[in-house]
């Protein structure tokens, strides 16, 4: 069982930065590859970003590569996501998950966090 709480969201100019922490709980956070999902106002969920167990690889939505950096430090049993350069189409509840897949998508999550809110503006 692993338990996800995400923090760091909120209001931020376009161009600017933030950092999104996924706090886990559980001895088996280390087993699981963490991902970052976000879901705007009446549009679907969809994948932001993702990082394998060790932290050793990562994979990127086309639509914030070069922009966003997930990161994950075991030992503190935290996932982080390193937004800079924001912009307004950002905008989204972001969504901490942990999957024991190699695939990252919407139907391999086991856990999801209870998002956090990120709003861009002009």
């Amino acid at each position: 069982q692993v338990q996800l709480v995400e923090s760091g969201g909120g209001l931020v100019q376009a161009g600017g930065s933030l950092r999104l922490s996924c706090a886990a709980s559980g001895p088996t956070f280390s087993s699981y590859n963490v991902g970052w999902f976000r879901q705007a106002p009446g549009k679907e969920r969809e994948f932001v970003a993702a990082i394998s167990r060790s932290g050793s690889s990562t994979y990127y939505a086309d639509s914030v590569k070069d922009r966003f950096t997930i990161s994950r430090d075991n030992a503190k049993i935290t996932a982080y996501l390193q937004m800079n350069s924001l912009k307004p189409e950002d905008t989204a509840v972001y969504y901490c998950a942990a999957a024991r897949s190699i695939f990252m998508a919407i139907n391999t999550v086991d856990y999801w966090g209870q998002g956090t809110q990120v709003t861009v503006s002009s």
